[in-house]
């Protein structure tokens, strides 16, 4: 798994949602959306430690990997 995935899907579902600052799933979707965006590197290395534990084995037998 690669955290650019998802962070992709994140900012997918981001602009899923109408922007509305008084709402608080456009407000959670967006910040951190640009938390983790800021914050590549640290992300990067959590989602490999997660995929070394298998974190994402269901998922990745479901695209077929």
């Amino acid at each position: 798994m690669k955290a650019e995935a998802l962070l992709a899907e994140l900012d997918r579902l981001r602009k899923d949602v109408p922007k509305d600052a008084t709402d608080i799933e456009y407000l959670t979707l967006h910040h951190v959306f640009c938390f983790i965006s800021y914050k590549m590197t640290e992300f990067r290395a959590y989602v490999a430690e997660e995929d070394k534990r298998g974190a994402f084995e269901e998922f990745k037998q479901a695209e077929g990997d």
